[in-house]
């Protein structure tokens, strides 16, 4: 009979293996939570990050295209209503997962807040 494999740990690998310093978060805390009890929270955190992102962007494009006239009124309405009909789902699924806005503007290090 084969010896049993340990399980495998998706975050195993050396220190500095994907160019991250050996030793403590000079922060003092760790970047990736493992914790079972959070996960969904996290996933939820993770994908609504995504999704603000993009909200964002598709806002800021809107409103290009609104300052540029080349858009006509029932576009701009159309626009609108969707943007805000989106922001409205992103606070229920917030509150859902009991985050907050500023919860999902990830930290990227050295290049800032990515909000």
């Amino acid at each position: 009979m084969r010896d049993a494999e340990p399980p495998f740990e998706a975050f195993d690998e050396e220190p500095g293996a994907f160019g991250e310093e050996a030793g403590p978060d000079p922060a003092g805390k760790r970047r990736v939570e493992l914790d079972p009890d959070t996960v969904e929270r996290d996933l939820a955190r993770l994908v609504l990050t995504v999704i603000e992102l993009l909200r964002q962007l598709m806002e800021r494009q809107a409103l290009r295209r609104v300052e540029g006239g080349t858009l006509s009124e029932d576009q701009e309405e159309r626009i609108g209503l969707t943007l805000m009909l989106l922001e409205d789902r992103m606070e229920l699924l917030r509150s859902r997962f009991g985050l907050e806005p500023e919860d999902l503007n990830i930290d990227l290090g050295p290049l800032g807040p990515l909000l």
